[in-house]
This record gives structure tokens, C-alpha cells and sequence, in this order.
């Protein structure tokens, strides 16, 4: 229970990809973590790709990065939606500039893209964004996962073994 005093936000939108919003929670949840899921609107349900639903606990609106230790995006089509809220934007660059874990996988680099935190960062993320990370001024790499600071980015389902470990692992060292 090594994350046992730790509260971590998971952003979630419709069509998640299900695997990337919920193996790292259940990982996070395993280890005493506590996990929010914060949506566009508190207490409602959102689809997964896949079908899988997840219910949010707060609003994106009431997100105070003062209240959390970490931040997740899972990938999927969820964060072309989730990257337009600019209290997400702020959230993420508030997290960033205090160097708390951030996890991202496949399209999630999306959000971190749009709240403009990449330049001169080494990432991952599915291939099909690698031009969208790199132009935001990331160093892309093709490996399960990269740990640069406080970021942690994967690129698929294939790799939320090592993903899921590396966020944990950072965020017990915090």
C-alpha cells in the first residue's frame, strides 16, 4: 500500500479507450491510491470505445491541482474531447509546473499538447500522433514507455504493464 496517502485524477470523456482508463486505475487503486474521475459533468457516465462505462465523480470545473498527486489521460478518442476544456488545459499546466506526475498513453499526448507543455520534453504516444507530438516540440521516441520528469507516457494497451508500474513508481517517490 505504498500509495496510500495518495490522491491521483483520472479525465475521462465518451469513447475511452477502455483498457488505458482502467488498468492503470485498478493498478493505482491496488496500491492505496485513492483515483477521482473527473469528467465534462460530475456524476455521469461516460462510454467507453469498447462499451466498458466509467462514471465521473467531479466536474473538470472543480479540478484544484492543490488536491491531487497525479493526473492520468487514457488514450482512445476521449482526448481530442478533453484537450478543448480550457480548465483541463490549466489543470495539466498547473500539474506540470509542479512537477507532478502526469501519465499519458496513445492519443492522450493530445491534451498535453494542448495545454502547451511538450516543448523540449522526450514522450511517446500511439505513432499516429508522433507528428502532432514532435511539432508541439517533443522529442518522440518509439518505446512502451518514457519517463521524462514528472511525464510518463506509453503508447498502446500492449504496453500498460510498464506504463502502469512507471507512473506508480513515480508517484511513490513524491
Amino acid at each position: 500500500m505504498r500509495l496510500k496517502d495518495k490522491r491521483v485524477v483520472c479525465l475521462v470523456d465518451h469513447e475511452f479507450e477502455d483498457l488505458e482508463l482502467w488498468y492503470p486505475v485498478i493498478r493505482l487503486r491496488e496500491e492505496g491510491a485513492e483515483v477521482v474521475l473527473a469528467g465534462p459533468e460530475g456524476q455521469r457516465s461516460y462510454q467507453g470505445k469498447f462499451g466498458v462505462p466509467a462514471v465521473s465523480d467531479v466536474a473538470y470545473d472543480v479540478l484544484k491541482p492543490e488536491d491531487f498527486d497525479g493526473v492520468l489521460v487514457p488514450g482512445g478518442w476521449a482526448p481530442d474531447k478533453i484537450r478543448r476544456s480550457p480548465k483541463v488545459q490549466a489543470f495539466v499546466r498547473d500539474m506540470d509546473e509542479s512537477g507532478k506526475p502526469i501519465g499519458q498513453i496513445c492519443h492522450a499526448g493530445w491534451v498535453l499538447i494542448s495545454a502547451g507543455i511538450l516543448k523540449g520534453r522526450k514522450v511517446t504516444s500511439t505513432p499516429g500522433i508522433k507528428d502532432d507530438m514532435a511539432n508541439a516540440g517533443a522529442e518522440w521516441v518509439d518505446e512502451a514507455v518514457v519517463v521524462d520528469g514528472n511525464l510518463v507516457s506509453s503508447r498502446r494497451p500492449p504496453d500498460l504493464a510498464p506504463y502502469a508500474k512507471a507512473f506508480c513508481d513515480l508517484l511513490a517517490k513524491r
